[in-house]
């Protein structure tokens, strides 16, 4: 008896250090947001070989989030939550969860960035920066300097989503107050004024220098005008251009039944993206794409009868149309190496989901990914991350709003209803 115990215990050991061993041997990356042990799967649905945890849940109103280099995963809140507008997130022992959860700031807004040693955030009138130091996630929070102040912030389409070049420039969306600029907005029958005098200081993307302090219109530039608003933006550095993608109007089956039945108007204008040039005029709010047409047409305020192009034939065209109202909250180009080669330098866009398709289902709240080569898209879009939603889709548990990647090539994934970030990993060969 006790010589077969012996033995049982000589294999329990050696089976223990077998697995050791071959822990060890998969290590090698010690990147602190590197997932070691996966015990939640996260909820959502995933193409095959790619795994979710929740990383985090109950942080509030999660916008938009970045990862340093460290690994820490810092949100933008769009509410302050005991008392902060910043949240780090931190996996001390690697298990793919944030176990150290800090705060900072009193502003509140969407988009938030690092660059060159700044960690850049917005609010709804403008840009600031902290100094950080990504080697150690450390935010100095007495650093902060007003980048850009005084943008429109009038309660409609505030947010100010930005990105960043590689040439120390700033790209701030200032979203338009207005559902297609008419004399009395939303209301049936109302004009469109033309030209439309929002498009002087918002319905754009302006261009300010990324170091320098307290700018406003003034010493800004409006790179690209004709965008109702605009919450994913996204610089594609293999080359060198802004991408965009649009909330597009609402209300056109509601006001012109006699053009749009509720199917069309529940499918229409399609949420756009577009690929930026300085000087780009997208149409708003004059034209709109229509998916049914498959083209840009006149928006009926301005004359259109769902046939008429016009002036829409010289604006800047779309490159990739989505189904109408599903809100793309995020884009994000993916440059790591962990996911399979299809996915380097795609798009990833982040759906908030939508509100006014009724009676028709709402739809969205999902993550789509577009195939991309030198900058222009290879296939249709196809979903990536699924189930947000949850069993009801007219009354969905998650919004995906943020997209990030991780340090290991990971993809993080930000909910502003219930405060989730998802990490979403790839374990295939």
């Amino acid at each position: 008896m006790d010589s077969m115990r012996y033995i049982k215990s000589f294999f329990i050991l050696c089976s223990c250090l077998c697995v050791l061993s071959l822990g060890a041997s998969a290590g090698g990356d010690t990147t602190r947001n590197k997932t070691t042990a996966v015990a939640d799967d996260g909820g959502i649905t995933l193409p095959g070989s790619f795994t979710s945890v929740k990383f985090a849940t109950d942080l509030g109103r999660a916008r938009h989030l970045v990862v340093a280099a460290n690994g820490d995963v810092f949100v933008k809140l769009d509410k302050l939550k005991d008392g902060k507008g910043i949240l780090r997130l931190r996996d001390t022992n690697g298990d793919g969860k944030a176990d150290n959860i800090t705060g900072f700031g009193k502003f509140t807004g969407t988009g938030i960035k690092i660059k060159n040693g700044y960690l850049y955030a917005s609010d709804n009138s403008g840009v600031y920066r902290f100094k950080i130091d990504e080697k150690t996630g450390a935010v100095d929070e007495a650093s902060v300097q007003r980048i850009v102040t005084g943008l429109w912030d009038r309660h409609q389409h505030e947010a100010k989503a930005f990105t960043l070049d590689n040439e120390g420039n700033l790209y701030v969306n200032i979203g338009a107050p207005s559902n297609c600029c008419q004399v009395q907005d939303r209301t049936k029958g109302s004009p469109g004024i033309d030209p439309c005098p929002i498009l002087d200081s918002a319905g754009g993307i302006w261009q300010f220098k990324a170091d320098k302090l307290n700018q406003s219109y003034g010493q800004g530039v409006r790179y690209a005008t004709g965008l109702r608003n605009v919450v994913g933006l996204d610089w594609n550095t293999e080359v060198n251009d802004l991408y965009v993608t649009q909330h597009g109007r609402d209300m056109l089956f509601q006001f012109n039944p006699e053009l749009y039945d509720q199917k069309a108007g529940a499918e229409n204008p399609a949420e756009e993206m577009f690929r930026i040039k300085k000087g780009a005029d997208c149409g708003w709010p004059y034209c709109y794409y229509d998916n049914d047409k498959k083209g840009k047409l006149l928006n009926p305020e301005y004359g259109g009868n769902r046939n008429k192009t016009g002036r829409c034939d010289m604006k800047t065209k779309s490159i990739v149309q989505f189904p109408g109202h599903l809100a793309p909250n995020d884009l994000l180009f993916y440059t790591g190496n962990s996911f399979p080669a299809r996915y380097k330098n795609g798009a990833f866009i982040a759906f908030h989901g939508s509100w006014n398709r009724s009676p028709e289902p709402q739809a969205g709240y999902f993550v789509v990914f577009v195939p991309f080569k030198n900058g222009m898209p290879t296939a249709k879009w196809e979903v990536f991350a699924n189930g947000f939603a949850g069993a009801n889709i007219n009354r969905a548990t998650y919004r995906p709003c943020g997209l990030a990647q991780g340090t290991d090539g990971s993809l993080y994934v930000a909910d502003d209803n219930n405060g989730t970030v998802w990490k979403i990993s790839y374990n295939g060969k």
